[in-house]
């Protein structure tokens, strides 16, 4: 792989990457990021901490408010048994409360920051990391709290729009396990699995890759595929369930895939494994 010093061609985006290839920096920030790569990353990492904060204590201040002010007063009053009875479904609605608060904290701290990750090919110290870290940090903090319960409903697909994730009209998405939903386009009509995974960056040797992932109309993506960064799949396309589209594969409209590492398929094929047309 060409070192960029000496005015080597990058990778494509998606594609394969050697160990020493890195663009040139783009100003003093991403010089200093570079070359103090551990400092920054430990500092990045407790600016994301005190933002999980900020998120947690705007999600929890309506379910607390609930809870003390509406809520307990009157639950107190009640005779017991009954008094911790609805003691315990206030703390039920307060719960649910702070969760879908916590989806509206996350998606406004998302549009009022630096989230905006760009695609991109080059060392994993660098600015072009900062936002992309903070973007995911940011869904994550979601993902692994409240998303698994909304999704499939209204809520879910709302909250993935306001994350940036571009969703085509009647899509069915069935699975929380998304990364950089800012870099994935999926088209009317489409149906993702449950369980897959998609996701618009890989890495390995220090470098990381950031590569849109795009989605035609009427897709199918089979339960648990996995599609990675710089992926497109056309129209009318069908990725089989456990496969592996792998960085840059591309899908042709009408396309059957499957396997792992997926590869094109006829239907024949997948009867002789299956038995099913």
């Amino acid at each position: 792989m060409p070192d960029a010093e000496a005015g080597g061609r990058p990778p494509e985006p998606g594609g394969a990457i050697g160990t020493r290839w890195n663009p040139p920096p783009l100003g003093a920030f991403d010089r200093f990021v570079r070359r103090f790569g551990v400092f920054t990353h430990v500092t990045a990492v407790l600016a994301l901490y005190a933002v999980a904060v900020v998120a947690i204590g705007l999600a929890l201040a309506p379910a607390l408010w609930f809870f003390t002010e509406a809520w307990l007063p009157r639950a107190a009053a009640i005779d017991a048994p009954w008094r911790y009875l609805a003691i315990g479904l206030g703390v039920g609605i307060a719960l649910f409360i702070a969760g879908f608060a916590l989806l509206v904290a996350v998606a406004v701290l998302n549009f009022m920051l630096p989230t905006r990750p760009r695609p991109f090919v080059g060392g994993y110290y660098s600015s072009a990391a900062v936002p992309w870290g903070l973007h995911n940090g940011l869904f994550y903090l979601a993902r692994y709290t409240v998303l698994p319960y909304v999704t499939l409903t209204p809520f879910g697909l709302w909250f993935l729009r306001a994350m940036g994730m571009r969703i085509g009209r009647r899509a069915f998405i069935n699975t929380e396990f998304l990364s950089d939903p800012r870099l994935l386009r999926i088209g009317d009509d489409c149906v993702i699995g449950g369980s897959v995974h998609l996701f618009a960056h890989h890495g390995g040797g220090g470098h990381l890759v950031i590569a849109p992932v795009v989605i035609g109309d009427r897709v199918t993506i089979g339960q648990k595929a996995t599609v990675m960064g710089g992926v497109t799949i056309g129209d009318d396309a069908v990725v089989l369930p456990h496969s592996v589209l792998l960085p840059g594969t591309q899908v042709g409209p009408g396309e059957l895939w499957g396997g792992v590492p997926a590869r094109r398929m006829t239907h024949e094929e997948v009867h002789a494994i299956t038995g099913h047309r």
